[in-house]
């Protein structure tokens, strides 16, 4: 199983280390979860997070084993978790492993999302290191006979700070015994996400640290690099048979009957699963359940035209009936403002259903016992959650259900990792055997959720003096959570609503003005978020929820587009505009010290000089979250003729608090960068009246390797005075709208539907 090494195979760590901080073997389930799954097993029982041995483990040659319910989806998680336990237990980083979403030995943090697994993740993990050092330099005081404010500690030695010879390492003090230490010493606060424990030792003054700060190299990088990391795809299990589910004609179509003669001539073939809408094959292979699923013959009747057409999406937005409304801000009259200002400024912006699009299918495991403990291997982002869902699926306790994360192709949200492990399960189920399922691209594009598609209509008013007087903003939007994205129900896979399970989970998540944009302020403003209805309840191939900061990328596209739209209103330089109404300091710093880097100059837009084809502009946005800053400022080429957009330089600025690893950071700000360009360029969900017409990477169009811009400057602003904040998410939100500010600058045309595709540029050039 996968495993964050610093240079030991699991099994060489079980081979080579003895004694631990607690009092039972070292050769547990988290290390041999292949047998573990074979044997079923009894009920398990949840690691108390009051236990200092449920997060930290130390063995007799003093390497550390941490169990944290945080996860490493490709943004260097794990190393920076290891770096803070590191510091505050003064080791060497590569004597820490990290032991990472398994429900059989680690406490449940809520998995990933929101851009906390630095932010809330390490809380717990820093405050554990910390009570275990003491408790170790107090045990280290009393065998070597030396006061504790006269020990020092280097990379797990204590030693007295004036007779080096007397000392003792952290495996020798382990060996000796730790068991009063490991038990219910821990102060437990919140649940999820906002798990923390707290012990009495006190943690480190950041002033002092030696590896929080550092970029030390990627733990995961090398093994990734040499072929030898094992992903989820890698899982085999002893007696494993492999799945394909056969999806419905279209949304709403119900299965009526099979004919599978053609599947059993096939070699290798097993049987063929059918619950309600739910059809699957098992076979012995692979290939086999590829080539059984392509050869049985399902008669679904016809599906329902359920979807509008696809140039009428934004129109069936603007005018269905909304299932849910907020009212986000209300500040003075504004419509009385608007009527009577010297200058009104009107406009809407338009943003697609995205896919995940993860450059790998979905793939997971599922061994269930009936009678026994069942286990999952899956690379969902939130473990214990699915834990929960598919006891429900199943009809059992969630202690007789095992999910062990693996690492999957990367994901950004719920990409269809849970469904595909929920048809694992199912299929599993049915079979009475361990499965293997294996998704196609088709599966991911067409089947998997999607990110919400957003529109929005926003109105303002200048005075006399050009002052922006009064802002209205109007957002409806899909919810980004109508498959929830905590997946702990059963209705919430794909699979299961095609069982008959319905989906009770759903909740209203709205694109707000100052939540998922930066949050202006203006003497008069209004701000009401409506949410969208689906389409159908049942295993809809336009179901939405959480893609990449659900609705900030949209919703930051529309407001910092508008905010240039009034900037060029007033006839003022967008930067200025901005700084004046955003009271954040943190916030005008981020885009002070962008516009620093960049060279910007003091001017209005769009340029009045421009000639010839290809022309050029820059842009700038903010991003807020949660705490988080980010100013991106892009200079593009427009090529008039064709529409064509080419990003040649992106500059970003980025303010999270207390930076742990600068090179780590930087990495995730740039992978930020190029994904919100595709994003925001190419990506855009096709479908007909009844299915989801993208089913690959023709039909669905993400960046490549030619579209990043040749300069990216990212500039890190560290505030070692403040907590780690969220760095996952936040440079996605003002890529949008830097760039399509770029393109009104170069051309005076504005693009306020994304993608910025040829069409949709030269459409706004037309127009301009």
């Amino acid at each position: 199983m996968a495993m964050r090494k610093s240079g030991l195979s699991r099994r060489d760590f079980v081979r080579d280390a003895g004694g631990l901080l607690i009092g039972f073997s070292l050769v547990d389930t988290a290390v041999v979860p292949r047998l573990f799954a074979q044997a079923g097993g009894g009920p398990l029982a949840a690691p108390s997070p009051k236990r200092l041995d449920a997060w930290l483990r130390i063995g007799s040659d003093g390497g550390v084993r941490v169990f944290t319910g945080k996860l490493e989806i490709g943004m260097g998680v794990d190393t920076a978790l290891t770096q803070i336990v590191a510091e505050e237990l003064d080791l060497a980083p590569g004597r820490v492993t990290l032991v990472l979403g398994d429900t059989g030995s680690t406490t449940d943090q809520g998995g990933v999302g929101g851009s906390t697994s630095i932010s809330l993740g390490s809380r717990p993990l820093r405050n554990v290191a910390a009570t275990a050092r003491a408790a170790l330099v107090q045990l280290a005081s009393r065998r070597l006979g030396v006061p504790v404010d006269q020990l020092q500690v280097a990379d797990g030695i204590v030693s007295a700070k004036n007779d080096p010879t007397k000392r003792v390492s952290y495996g020798e003090l382990a060996s000796a015994g730790l068991d009063d230490a490991a038990g219910d010493v821990l102060k437990v606060s919140g649940a999820g996400f906002a798990l923390n424990v707290e012990g009495t030792a006190k943690t480190k003054d950041p002033k002092t640290y030696t590896v929080v700060g550092t970029s030390l190299p990627r733990v995961d990088m090398a093994p990734k690099i040499l072929g030898q990391f094992e992903y989820i795809t890698d899982v085999r299990v002893p007696g494993m048979l492999h799945g394909r589910v056969v999806r419905p004609a279209g949304v709403g179509a119900t299965f009526v009957s099979l004919d599978d003669t053609e599947a059993r001539k096939i070699a290798g073939y097993v049987k063929t699963v059918v619950e309600k809408d739910f059809v699957g094959v098992v076979a012995e292979t692979e290939w086999a359940a590829i080539k059984a699923s392509k050869a049985i013959t399902v008669t679904w009747t016809a599906p329902v035209q359920a979807f509008p057409e696809q140039k009428d999406l934004y129109a069936h937005m603007r005018s269905a009936a909304p299932k849910a409304t907020r009212e986000t801000a209300k500040v003075g009259d504004v419509a009385a403002t608007i009527a009577r200002g010297a200058k009104k400024i009107d406009a809407r912006y338009d943003v697609p259903f995205q896919s995940h699009a993860t450059m790998g299918p979905g793939c997971a495991v599922a061994d269930v016992h009936m009678d026994g403990v069942t286990t999952v291997w899956s690379g969902g982002q939130k473990p214990h959650a699915l834990q929960k869902g598919f006891a429900q699926l199943l009809g059992v306790p969630a202690n007789m259900v095992r999910v062990v994360w693996m690492q999957d192709a990367g994901s950004y949200g719920r990409p269809g990792f849970e469904d595909a492990a929920a048809d694992a399960v199912l299929l599993s189920k049915a079979a009475g055997k361990p499965v293997r399922v294996q998704w196609m691209r088709a599966d991911m594009t067409a089947w998997g959720t999607k990110g919400p598609a957003c529109v929005f209509d926003l109105s303002a008013s200048l005075d006399a003096a050009g002052n922006v007087s009064a802002v209205q903003f109007t957002s409806r939007a899909f919810s980004g959570g109508e498959i929830m994205y905590l997946p702990d129900t059963a209705g919430n896979y794909l699979g299961a609503q095609l069982t008959g399970v319905k989906n009770t989970s759903g909740v209203d998540e709205f694109a707000e003005w100052g939540g998922a944009a930066p949050p202006y302020t203006f003497p008069n403003l209004l701000a009401v978020a409506h949410v969208v209805p689906g389409f159908h309840d049942v295993a809809s191939p336009l179901r939405s929820t959480h893609l990449r900061d659900p609705e900030g990328p949209a919703t930051s596209f529309a407001v910092e587009s508008f905010i240039d739209e009034l900037a060029a209103a007033a006839g003022v330089d967008p930067l200025e505009l901005r700084l004046k109404h955003i009271d954040e300091p943190r916030a005008k710093n981020a885009l002070t010290v962008a516009a620093e880097k960049f060279g910007w100059d003091k001017r209005v837009s769009p340029k009045r000089n421009a000639t010839g084809d290809v022309v050029t502009g820059r842009g700038i946005a903010l991003g807020t979250r949660n705490g988080t800053y980010v100013g991106t400022i892009a200079e593009v080429q427009v090529n008039r003729k064709t529409g064509e957009v080419k990003i040649t330089r992106l500059v970003c600025s980025h303010d999270c608090g207390l930076i742990i690893n600068p090179d780590a950071l930087k990495s995730t700000i740039a992978a930020n960068l190029v994904q919100s360009l595709g994003r925001t360029t190419k990506e855009e969900v096709l479908f007909d009246r009844s299915n989801v017409t993208s089913v690959d990477w023709s039909t669905y169009r993400v960046a490549r390797a030619s579209d990043v811009p040749p300069v990216v400057d990212i500039v890190l602003i560290n505030r070692p005075d403040l907590p780690p904040g969220g760095a996952g998410e936040p440079s996605s939100r003002p890529t949008a709208a830097a760039i399509a500010n770029a393109v009104f600058d170069a051309t005076g045309a504005r693009v306020r539907k994304i993608p910025l595709t040829p069409e949709n540029v030269k459409a706004a050039l037309a127009t301009a």
